[in-house]
């Protein structure tokens, strides 16, 4: 069956007002980009074989390679203990002036500062930030401090 134009004009009439246009909606905002890479200081410093103190530093988010990789590794297969320092040899990108940073680095760090560094790492990849909520042990104030960079007893 065929319409006239004239009918289908008569319909159009008929049909009621024309619809609103659909608005768009304005785009959602660029989620803030992710952060990759977290500044540490370390309590005591590396010190290279120049007697120069590296503090200041850099770790990035581990990935599943990272925790991975290191498993094959003999020395950690000798000794389980071994892990944590071939992992932060992996993750940690900058450590002061060194041109790299890798394991043999971190097994010649002091304790406190390995410590410092175990812990580092478990507050950024496990809970993804840095911040803590604290309360004050003498007024019972709460609020957030940031744990990155600190150095400890700070």
């Amino acid at each position: 069956m065929r319409r006239t134009a004239a009918s289908a004009g008569a319909e159009a009439a008929t049909a009621g007002p024309d619809p609103e246009p659909v608005k768009a909606s304005p785009p959602a905002p660029d989620p803030a980009p992710l952060r990759t890479e977290f500044a540490f200081e370390l309590p005591r410093g590396y010190v290279d074989e120049s007697g120069i103190v590296h503090r200041s530093g850099t770790m990035r988010l581990s990935t599943a390679r990272d925790e991975l990789v290191p498993l094959r590794d003999v020395r950690v297969q000798d000794n389980p203990a071994y892990l944590s320092v071939v992992l932060l040899g992996r993750v940690i990108t900058r450590l002061g002036t060194l041109p790299s940073v890798h394991d043999g680095i971190v097994e010649n760090m002091f304790a406190s500062d390995l410590a410092f560094l175990q812990d580092f790492y478990r507050q950024i990849n496990a809970e993804g930030h840095t911040r803590a909520a604290v309360s004050c042990p003498h007024c019972t104030e709460s609020f957030e401090v940031d744990l990155a960079g600190s150095r400890l007893g700070e």
